[in-house]
């Protein structure tokens, strides 16, 4: 049984078909899936949920599809970390990490979205699939289409890393890229997609692609024991993630599964590219497009799609906004690996050097929980840390060199402790 009625535009409430559309036609609003709540509320409890097998799916009442998943059956159901050392060094209470660093298979919540597009996009009917990337898209589209089956154009700034390059071109789709910014390559896309007829994941299948981001707030949920925590700091690239964190909490208690006030939901980008930061520090509506310059690339998206949804929910829950430094992004990811062993890529360095900041400005009292977004792994981005690390030590084969190595080791850390 499928509780998906169909699409909704989240400005006029004009309502849609279900097809890949993106966009409404009188207000140029951004369109949105729409549910039989009533009947949610009727048939899915926390028991039925927890029988399910472990992915994304077993949320799937609140998912935008009317048959079977057809992909994705291995993503989700990422770690919830309680990071104890992290919070010791921070003086939090309570700190936990949602790690979808480890998702499956491409490494990123990205593997969320791109479940529930490719599974809609097989519904419509969608031959050739493909996306507009700063590099976790185009890894996830790129292996999820190689599950399917289905043709793939992976288009991407010619400037991205090379570890997400490979990620996307060892699958075998058409990797394109495009001399420009994210922003120009969205724009381009868009124009193909028009053209074509082709399904984009996050163009003209933003609106069911934008729903599996709602998962990671369901896991959230279910991890702490089907409650809510007080803060939570996410990343905003386009805006899919933060705002559909706070639908999946609020579509949680309707439907009786938690119950609560909502989390404060923070908004963390790079001072490179901060249109929603700037656009929160001077009250403005919308964010105003910015050219980005940051090693966080991936999150590297000057004119966010949903950065409207983004304020709205910022401001909604309470939150607040901070921006941070290049340096700062590689100190905290050297900060995370050293106290949990969690090699997170730019995107999640920016994410804990926000939320250092907002702890440091009060914003975050330390006696409240807290829940810190970690969307990427750092395997991708390693070239990134290359010469912010200490380089191995060089000995010969033989005990003695060894033990003269160890000598010098200690006789250094004595003469750093006096």
């Amino acid at each position: 049984m499928s509780y998906f009625k169909g699409l909704q535009c989240s400005m006029c409430q004009k309502e849609f078909a279900a097809e890949a559309l993106y966009v409404c036609d009188s207000c140029l609003g951004p369109l949105e899936a729409v549910y039989d709540s009533d009947a949610i509320r009727r048939d899915l409890s926390r028991e039925v949920i927890e029988s399910r097998q472990p992915n994304l799916w077993r949320y799937r009442e609140f998912l935008p599809i009317d048959g079977q998943p057809q992909t994705g059956f291995f993503s989700g159901f990422t770690p919830l970390v309680r990071a104890n050392r992290l919070a010791e060094e921070l003086g939090m209470e309570e700190l936990y990490l949602k790690d979808d660093s480890v998702n499956h298979p491409s490494l990123s919540y990205k593997d969320r979205v791109v479940s529930v597009a490719a599974s809609r996009a097989i519904e419509l009917g969608v031959k050739v699939f493909g996306c507009a990337s700063t590099g976790n898209l185009g890894n996830s589209v790129a292996a999820h289409a190689a599950r399917l089956g289905l043709e793939c154009y992976v288009f991407i700034p010619q400037d991205l890393e090379p570890g997400k390059i490979v990620g996307s071109a060892v699958c075998g789709p058409h990797v394109v890229g495009i001399d420009g910014n994210y922003d120009d390559v969205n724009r381009l896309c868009t124009q193909v997609g028009d053209r074509y007829g082709w399904g984009f994941a996050n163009i003209n299948l933003r609106a069911y692609y934008a729903e599996g981001a709602k998962t990671y707030g369901f896991e959230i949920v279910e991890g702490l024991g089907w409650k809510f925590p007080k803060h939570l700091v996410c990343p905003v690239a386009g805006g899919t993630l933060l705002p559909r964190i706070r639908r999946g909490f609020r579509e949680m208690r309707e439907a009786g599964l938690v119950e609560g006030d909502l989390p404060k939901i923070h908004a963390a980008q790079a001072n490179g590219c901060a249109p929603v930061v700037t656009a929160l520090e001077r009250d403005l509506d919308h964010p105003e497009p910015v050219k980005p310059n940051t090693i966080a690339k991936s999150i590297a998206i000057g004119n966010p799609a949903d950065g409207f949804h983004v304020l709205e929910t910022v401001r909604k829950t309470g939150g607040a906004g901070a921006s941070v430094s290049d340096a700062e992004i590689i100190e905290c990811i050297k900060l995370l690996a050293r106290t949990e062993g969690i090699f997170t890529e730019p995107a999640g360095g920016t994410t804990l050097a926000a939320t250092i900041q907002l702890i440091k400005r009060g914003v975050i009292p330390k006696d409240e929980s807290l829940v810190v977004c970690i969307t990427g792994n750092g395997y991708k981005t390693a070239d990134v840390m290359t010469e912010h690390i200490q380089k191995p030590s060089s000995l010969g084969r033989t005990l003695q060199e060894f033990e003269d190595f160890i000598d010098s080791q200690n006789k250094h850390h004595l003469e750093g402790a006096g």
